[in-house]
């Protein structure tokens, strides 16, 4: 039976090539922009995931995929992102629902998602091995062999394109896939793996098991043939992973969190500036690692600045996701929304300025749904907790910088190192600032540009690892020498 055509009973997970509904207690999907229940879906128990790990590893270890000549394989992968697009409509319908995001932020990742696929195929059919320089009667040769079993598990704010693209550099790479997607964003996954094995993916290759972090989660990560743990999510259920991970020697790459600095500069074209923040900020309602949610603006602009992002925060449109004219979506959950509401209360009781926002709106249309207005917040200095966790939501911290040396002493000041992003004029100012800060991604003049063909990590708590680019296929192989005497 396939999984959708399961029936308004509980949602079933993949396992080889058969839908099951599990040992574990169902759980409940929830609209968060109404409240509504999406639905019941099944979870996997530990035995569940034993059985998922071992099917992948069965399936890896038979010459179907792993031995498959790569234009081959590329050519299924291919078919996956046909059938990706095919179905964009109903898998951004899907993200739409669990996840709250607006409509036609949710069309744009389902294009992305079937970019991955297209992108991670192309370097499967042509990615080279190397035969590095002799110092000897001998051939060395360096190949990159896949890892085995990959367990994926993924976060609920972008399902479409981060689940996309990992198991798509993980299978261009040879791999089996065990993915777990987030118990609040559920069916995407399952629907993608449908669509995978309509597309001629053999059966074990892509696992989806679904369920709670604490069982299902913990399960996978522990699992003795799991070989590689790919994980998108926060820091500190990273640091737990890396620590199992680390007692059996398997590897990690992880993708964790982000407070990362916005920069702008009098000299900066502040009406370019001023839009790029917004959006930097308040897209995907602040729910994003790369999201610029510590501001530093140059003294001399410092207050005329923030007084017009106050008054263009203040006019942007809160509303239902399927509503064209919503500029700032509703929260992933309403227990999500709680967090960013308390961790707003935090900034509050330390002093801090609410300088737009900072509740819930007041509209009676929204009071059934996670909804929470865009905030910034003044009044701080970098060393205050809201200006030091992570509180994946709409809240902006705004500081203001006095010198070169002083920006990138506070742009520094931070357990993170995923993303920054710069305003100025001054080119080589604007280098000098990119290379000082200590970030995987840094954008000049521009934020949030993002591209599947560069690599994407974080420095210090914010990760290991690089995905995405040629390096995010590498990140899914171990490099073999082989040495042929002459």
């Amino acid at each position: 039976m396939s999984a959708s055509t399961q029936g308004a009973g509980v949602r079933p997970f993949l396992i080889g090539a058969t839908w099951t509904t599990g040992q574990g207690t169902p759980f409940e999907s929830i609209n968060p922009a109404n409240g509504a229940r999406n639905g019941l879906i099944g979870s996997a128990s530990r035995e569940d995931v034993d059985l998922a790990v071992r099917t992948a590893k069965a399936a890896q270890a038979r010459p179907e995929w792993r031995a498959m000549l790569p234009h081959r394989r590329a050519a299924i992968l291919h078919r996956i992102a046909d059938l990706i697009e095919a179905h964009a409509e109903e898998l951004a319908e899907r993200q739409m629902r669990e996840n709250g995001k607006l409509r036609a932020e949710c069309v744009a990742q389902a294009a992305g998602g079937a970019a991955a696929y297209r992108y991670f195929a192309s370097i499967c059919e042509t990615m080279p091995a190397e035969v590095a320089p002799s110092r000897g009667d001998h051939l060395s040769m360096v190949l990159y062999e896949p890892f085995g079993v990959v367990a994926a598990i993924t976060p609920w704010n972008s399902p479409l394109t981060l689940e996309s693209q990992k198991v798509a550099a993980a299978l261009a790479a040879g791999n089996a896939v065990v993915l777990k997607p987030s118990e609040f964003t559920p069916t995407i996954a399952l629907r993608v793996a449908e669509l995978a094995l309509e597309a001629g993916l053999p059966p074990g290759i892509l696992n989806v098991v679904t369920g709670l972090g604490a069982e299902t989660g913990s399960a996978l990560v522990a699992h003795p043939d799991v070989r590689l743990i790919s994980f998108t999510g926060g820091t500190a259920t990273g640091k737990a992973i890396a620590r199992e991970a680390a007692g059996r020697m398997a590897a990690v790459a992880l993708e964790l969190g982000g407070k990362s600095p916005h920069i702008v500069f009098a000299d900066a074209d502040l009406d370019k500036a001023l839009q790029g923040v917004l959006h930097g900020v308040f897209s995907s309602s602040g729910q994003s690692c790369i999201a610029g949610t510590r501001l530093f603006v140059e003294r001399g602009i410092h207050d005329a600045f923030v007084a017009r992002l106050v008054q263009a925060a203040k006019a942007l449109r809160v509303g239902p996701p399927d509503d064209a004219r919503s500029q700032v979506a509703p929260l992933s959950s309403f227990v999500h929304r709680d967090k960013v509401e308390a961790m707003v209360d935090m900034a509050r009781e330390d002093g801090a300025e609410v300088l737009a926002g900072g509740s819930r709106p007041a509209d009676p249309a929204l009071a059934d749904g996670a909804y929470y207005l865009p905030t910034l917040i003044g009044g701080v200095t970098n060393d205050a907790r809201i200006c030091q966790q992570e509180v994946f939501g709409p809240v902006l911290c705004v500081m203001p910088f006095d010198n070169e040396e002083d920006l990138v002493a506070q742009a520094n000041d931070s357990f993170f190192g995923l993303a920054a992003g710069v305003w100025t004029r001054d080119f080589p100012k604007a280098w000098r600032v990119a290379r000082a800060v200590e970030a995987g991604t840094v954008w000049i003049n521009t934020y949030k540009t993002l591209s599947v063909s560069v690599p994407f990590g974080g420095f210090k708590e914010s990760g290991s690892g690089r995905e995405k680019g040629f390096f995010g296929i590498r990140t899914y192989q171990e490099a073999k020498t082989v040495m042929v005497g002459l």
